[in-house]
């Protein structure tokens, strides 16, 4: 396992929290909204990026 310090943890820290603003913004199901957000919490590099590829509004082409 890795870990990130310094610039590459602020970094990551700031599109985690995007991520779940934008989760918690979204019109999901709740239970969808804490699957995702616990996804996003417990593995935050893959959870991101996970998120960032098939998150909340990705299927259905709702968001840019």
């Amino acid at each position: 396992m890795f870990e990130l310090s310094g610039l590459g943890g602020l970094i990551l820290l700031a599109l985690d929290l995007w991520a779940l603003i934008s989760i918690f913004g979204s019109r999901e199901s709740t239970g969808t909204k804490v699957l995702w957000s616990l996804l996003v919490i417990v593995l935050p590099l893959l959870g991101f990026l996970i998120w960032l590829i098939a998150g909340p509004g990705r299927a259905s082409g709702s968001r840019i």
